[in-house]
This record gives structure tokens, sequence and C-alpha cells, in this order.
């Protein structure tokens, strides 16, 4: 959720542009474009500081009542630690660092510092290998990129939502020693009510419960979105999918959400008030687009672990707060990171494997092993033409970058209407917003409020000016807010905005992509992958990114043996970087 952007590590042909004056700036990405704790348990933090929180009603569906209120108090670090997908990961992590320490580090050239590249790097040098990571631009973080303006301000390249179904994640803030750094927000899910302006509608997860009941109960108390005969429905068109299990989910990648949602007889409202917000802040597209199989995960994950869909917002800019600290740890074990080395060709030898990547200054770096970690339609770009008849690289194609929109309005005064707290618009244009100057508390400003808000789908609006993009987003919020904010700006007025344009961001999770996903491991011989499109069992998400990467450090951890015997063998003796 909230994973729009892209990180290159070559040159696509794409351009950054900045139109910036007093309010307006505009970015477009590329074109495809030290601490640490025991192993299986991270307790850093339970009582994370403190943040603007506003006063509501505990009823459900009303807007805040009474006056505007300031409650300096966070919600504590959920318990996640007993679940058994953060043991799985915990392990998964425990093992880079247990493992024989190699005879002769393998020197890993690894392009993207995105989560997916980080992520590799991070658990090589913890395996006692030595990466090597090229970033083409000059910033950290790929699809969490961020940039701060002329102001100060910063704005970022998605909204990023920290779940607690997040259980590789939540494990590498533990092991960085940063796990107070997530801002946990109360056990809702909160949406805008387009029918009835000004309010909100709450699927409230009850602590005393365990899972699946207290998402069964959040779903059942809310009376507002769907009516008894709809959950009903709903309730049994679900039944084979909890009946059947992986295969069933399996088997649903052919069809898209809203064909399933026919084909079970589940109604029309409950695409209408639910999956189409739940798809766009998934995927960033409508649900006669998207496949049935994310769905299904995503419920899976959130619905089976109490504190799944549990949300945590960063406490403040992502390079910063998370990608530097993955860094000053890959550096402290040997490790290298470059900004501003974009990769212009991956140069092979005589029999098709990799010799050396080439820069766009002319530079090239070597390694025993390369690692590719851009999104996948920067790699479809590069691809040396020997390797494009090749199956595995072939079902690359259907592999998409989906394009996304994010947006940041800054106004002349503190709105009201609204919480501390991820909201699902249900709007036709936006997905989800937060006031980021609530939610986050690098963001914070007590007299004027940020919204950073998704803009998606946004295919037909990638082309589209700044401008036309605010005044339709303008449009949106004098909905959302109708006694604060009009379209022409006569009552909450624009001081600066920052729209952030990304052409190809994840994946497109359309039906009969799960086959073209590829795993880690190339075939060939000292080529691998990383990235949330690649094959791991979580959806397009940072937590999918930082799984990746931690099985692209695992395949090449086990093909060790035969990666230093090809480094052997080879009659290079240059060092790693030649001028």
């Amino acid at each position: 959720m909230g994973f729009a952007g892209s990180v290159s590590a070559v040159n696509t042909g794409g351009v950054i542009q900045r139109s910036c004056s007093s309010n307006a700036s505009r970015r477009i990405l590329p074109i495809v474009e030290p601490g640490r704790t025991g192993a299986l348990s991270f307790r850093c933090s339970d009582v994370l500081g403190y943040r603007l929180r506003l006063g509501r009603s505990s009823s459900v569906g009303k807007k805040p009542s009474g006056p505007f209120q300031v409650v300096c108090v966070d919600y504590p670090r959920p318990e996640l630690e007993d679940t058994v997908n953060f043991l799985e990961a915990a392990a998964l992590s425990a093992s880079f660092r247990s493992s024989p320490r190699p005879a002769r580090p393998l020197e890993v050239v690894i392009a993207g510092a995105g989560l997916a590249g980080l992520s590799t790097a991070k658990y090589l040098a913890d395996a006692g290998h030595k990466p090597i990571l090229l970033e083409a631009r000059d910033v950290l973080g790929g699809k969490v990129a961020a940039w701060k303006d002329n102001d100060g301000d910063w704005y970022e390249t998605g909204l990023h939502i920290f779940f607690g179904a997040y259980p590789n994640v939540q494990n590498l803030f533990g092991e960085l020693g940063i796990n107070d750094r997530l801002q946990w927000k109360e056990h809702s899910m909160i949406f805008a009510m387009p029918e009835k302006p000004g309010e909100f509608s709450r699927f409230d997860f009850p602590e005393v419960l365990p899972a699946p009941l207290n998402g069964i109960w959040a779903i059942l108390r809310n009376n507002e979105m769907l009516t008894w005969p709809e959950k009903v429905r709903f309730a049994i068109g679900l039944l084979p999918a909890m009946v059947g299990g992986q295969a069933y989910v399996e088997a649903q990648d052919g069809v898209t959400v809203k064909e399933w949602m026919k084909r079970q007889g589940v109604p029309d409202r409950v695409n209408d008030e639910v999956f189409i917000a739940m798809s766009k802040a998934l995927n960033f597209i409508n649900p006669d687009e998207l496949s049935m199989q994310c769905i299904l995960i995503a419920l899976n994950r959130f619905l089976q672990e109490k504190h799944g869909s549990k949300m945590a917002f960063l406490d403040g800019n992502p390079p910063e707060r998370l990608c530097t600290p993955i860094v000053d740890h890959i550096q402290s074990l040997g490790g290298r990171v470059q900004l501003n080395s974009r990769i212009q060709k991956i140069e092979l030898n005589p029999d098709k494997t990799v010799k050396q990547f080439v820069l766009s200054n002319g530079n090239v770096i070597r390694g025993d092993v390369y690692v590719f970690a851009t999104p996948v339609d920067i790699l479809k770009l590069q691809l040396p033409p020997s390797w494009k008849e090749i199956s595995y690289f072939t079902r690359l194609e259907k592999l998409v970058g989906v394009p996304v929109i994010n947006v940041h309005i800054w106004f002349d005064r503190k709105l009201k209407n609204t919480y501390d707290h991820l909201l699902f618009s249900r709007s036709p244009l936006l997905s989800v917003y937060a006031d980021m100057s609530v939610t986050c508390k690098e963001y914070y400003d007590p007299n004027k409020s940020m919204l950073e808000l998704v803009f998606a789908p946004a295919e037909e609006w990638i082309s589209r000016s700044d401008s036309e993009i605010i005044d339709a987003t303008m449009e949106e919020l004098a909905k959302l807010f109708p006694d604060e904010i009009a379209a022409d700006q006569s009552k909450a007025k624009i001081i600066k905005y920052h729209v952030v344009k990304t052409p190809r961001s994840v994946y497109k999770t359309v039906p009969d992509c799960e086959p073209c996903r590829p795993l880690q491991r190339s075939p060939i011989e000292g080529f691998y992958l990383a990235g949330d499109y690649t094959k791991q069992k979580y959806l397009a998400s940072m937590e999918g990114a930082v799984l990746s990467g931690k099985l692209c450090a695992q395949a090449i951890m086990q093909d060790y043996e035969s990666l230093q015997a090809r480094a052997s063998r080879s009659s290079l003796a240059e060092p790693a970087v030649a001028q």
C-alpha cells in the first residue's frame, strides 16, 4: 500500500523535472525507471513518544465532536514476535548472521538502492560478503524516496504504511534498533462517506479478541457501508477460499476481483463500497483490472494475525529514518553504497555471463556476482539481446509497472475533519490520504495541515499538468471536507504543493501475472534478481521488496561454492571498480 515510485540504476531516457515557484513544484521520476538485538525477539520500544491526536466520537461513522484537542499519547508497539510469520522471518535473518564466514567473501554488485537492493546488500553483509550497491539517483529509497524542498519540507514518492503483517520489515526495524521510529495507530480502518460528506465509517478491531474474530467483529459492527444481507452474501462467497486454502487462492490469479464477485454472487455494492478502495490501495487500479488472488492474499495476511492489519507511520522521511540506517549497517560491515551511479549497459563475457556493469559516466564496475534490484521495467530495458530469448526473461513482458501520482498540499490552516490515521477516500480519483502534519512527528505542525494523497488510478492523468491534477484533487477534497475546503480556495487556501509522478511503479497485478514472476536465481550463472515483482509470498509492497532481497541473498549464499569457483577461474585481476 502506498508504494508509489521507482528506483533506477540505469539510464532509461526518462527525466527528472522540477517547476518550482512559491506555491508549486513537480517531480517526474524516470519512466520505468547499528544496533542489533536478539535473533528472534525485538522489543525496542513500547511507547513511541508523543504526537498530535485528534479527539473523536467513539461512535462508528461520526466525525470528531467537540473542540479541537491535542492528546499526546502514542499507541504501543503491538506484540508481533509470537506470530509464525514473524518467527519465520527472524529465523531467516538469523541464518545470515550465524552462517560460517566465507574464506573468500564475494563481491556482489547490486543495481538499485530501493528496499529490495538495500535488503539484499544488508543480508549479504551480515553473512560476511562485500556488497557494492549502486543507485542511479542522488537519493536512497527507490519507491520510498523523498526530497526536501527549499522551505525544508519533505515530499515523498508515496504514502507509506507499515503493517503488523509485514514480518520481514518489522524484523528489519528490530535488527537496526529503530523500532521506535514507527508510530503505531489505533487498530482501525477508516473510510470516508461520499454520500455523507464530512463523515467517516470505521472498522474497529477489538484488542480483546484474537484473529480472525477481531476482524469479523469489526466487519459485523459496521452497518453503514454494508447491510446485513450483503455481509451474509459476501461471507458465503468467501467460503470456498476459507475451505480451499492456498490452492484456491492461487487458482484465482486468472480472474479479476469484479469477475470473481459476480461468479460468487456477491452484491455489486460490496465492490462499490469496499473493494474499489481496497484495490486502489493495494495496486493503484480498480477491481475490474486487479487479480482476485491479490485481494485474497491480502485478506489472508491481514485477518489471520491479530495485529496484521494494524498500521504504523514512519516518524519522518524514509531516506533518513529508514534507508540511512541500513546503509550505515552495510558500510560498517565493509560494504559500499554509491549514489549517482547509473548503469548504461550490462556487458557480457563470451559465455553470456556478466562481465561488468558499464556506468553512464564511462566507469565500469566488476564483481563476482551481479544483482538487478530495480523495477521490472528498467530491467527489461537493460536486458542484453542474447538473453531476451530465454523463457525466464521472456515471461517478464507480462509484468508492467502501474502509473501512480503522489500529491502533497500544504494549507493555511489546521483541518479538523480528519484523523491521526490513514484514511480511505473512496473517491474516483483518490486512493488513500493522511494529514501528515498529524500522523508524522517530523512533519508535525500545530497550525497548518499537509495532506498527502495517492492519486489513483493515474493512467489517464500521468501526462496532465500539475495544475490540472491539483484542481481535480481540490474538487474531491471539497467533498471530503465540505465545511473547510472549497475547490476555488474560498475556504482553506493552498500555501504550496508538490506533485510526484511515477509513470512506472509496482507491477500491475492483473490476471495471469503470477506465473511470470521470476525466482531470484536466474538461469545466467552469477546473475540474480531482487524486487517485489520477483517470486515471494507477499504482494507488490515494502514487505515484498525486503523479503525478495533476503531470498536473493539466500540464493547467493546457497550458490557460494560454485560462485567462488567461477571467480577463481576468471582471468579478471582488476579491482571491483575500474576507472
